[in-house]
């Protein structure tokens, strides 16, 4: 059963956390939209529509709410920018709040408009993992959402993406929520050759995200599929992790199963425990996100109980389930 924007609107009011006006309201069949996928943008929607045009009666509620209404296709390489088709024109470029922080979005850009909504309960996670005193490195941070939620948590982050611009709007995401850029690291270029790079340099992290795109090339031809070498980017990044870490490890790939993710993730890290976490509530549709949360387990010492405290056996720090 199709149900309106507004009914669907004032249900995922009631899911979502607090302090945030940015979130999916209607999530395809889950919400009786095959196809249909609309986002509350602050006082903007953005309707995404895959191989189906903007049904008749959602369009007709749309354009009553007196608010911009922009929509997008979701059609295979199709990168066009949204099109405004209802209520007043506004800046393209806001500010939006997720949880209490303030991210930039930019509706001019065609990929995406800055940030991706079903990593939302991640983000908070990052934030509750990191501290003072941890390093956090963000791959293929795109905006560095992850990367202002994890500095909000204390922790110095390293930004890096392929793309000058995604790091200068990540600079602005993190001016936004009152940190200032020079105190954080952003490096530009391809992710595996920087993790290759901080493996010779000893360089480790506390946490490392890996949400790589489902293909890319980099400046020399080498191309990376997720299907096929996403468990080579989780050992690398395994060689840039403190011991006793974590890693998100995250993927949209459709061509990619759950249970295929899953084995990719643990070969690469042999005894490292994994956990699987539920997509965010307002996303009540495809279980498409694949999600597992990373951690490095050290045994460091063994006591035997009839031993005095000051009696320990140092063993090697092992990754354990």
């Amino acid at each position: 059963m199709s149900r309106t924007y507004r009914h669907c609107l004032d249900y995922k009011k009631g899911l979502i956390p607090t302090d945030t006006d940015i979130f999916r309201v209607i999530d395809g069949e889950g919400d009786g939209r095959p196809g249909v996928f609309a986002d509350q943008m602050g006082d903007r929607v953005l309707v995404s529509t895959r191989d189906c045009p903007i049904p008749a009666d959602l369009e007709r509620e749309l354009r009553e709410l007196d608010i911009p209404v922009f929509h997008k296709r979701l059609e295979q390489n199709q990168k066009e920018a949204p099109v405004q088709i209802a209520g007043p024109e506004l800046p393209l470029q806001f500010t939006v709040t997720e949880q209490g922080v303030r991210f930039k979005i930019d509706m001019s850009t065609g990929y995406s408009q800055g940030i991706f909504l079903d990593q939302r309960d991640h983000r908070r996670q990052v934030r509750e993992r990191s501290a003072p005193g941890m390093r956090v490195l963000n791959t293929f941070a795109y905006t560095g959402a992850f990367s202002v939620y994890a500095a909000l948590g204390g922790a110095q982050t390293t930004t890096l993406d392929l793309a000058q611009p995604c790091l200068d709007w990540a600079r602005e995401n993190f001016s936004l929520n009152g940190i200032d850029p020079a105190t954080q690291y952003f490096c530009k270029g391809d992710v595996r050759r920087w993790l290759e790079r901080f493996s010779r340099q000893g360089r480790t992290f506390h946490g490392i995200i890996l949400d790589p795109p489902t293909f890319s090339r980099d400046d020399r031809g080498r191309v990376f599929r997720v299907e096929s070498h996403y468990g080579e980017l989780v050992a690398q990044a395994r060689e840039c992790l403190e011991p006793g870490g974590w890693m998100l490890c995250t993927s949209n790939c459709r061509k990619l199963s759950h249970a295929d993710f899953r084995r990719m993730v643990a070969e690469a890290l042999p005894g490292f425990r994994l956990t699987h976490d539920p997509m965010p509530p307002d996303f009540t549709g495809e279980d498409y996100l694949k999600r597992l949360w990373i951690d490095w387990k050290c045994i460091f010492y063994e006591k035997f109980s009839s031993a005095p405290l000051t009696h320990f056996i140092l063993l090697k720090a092992l990754p354990v389930w």
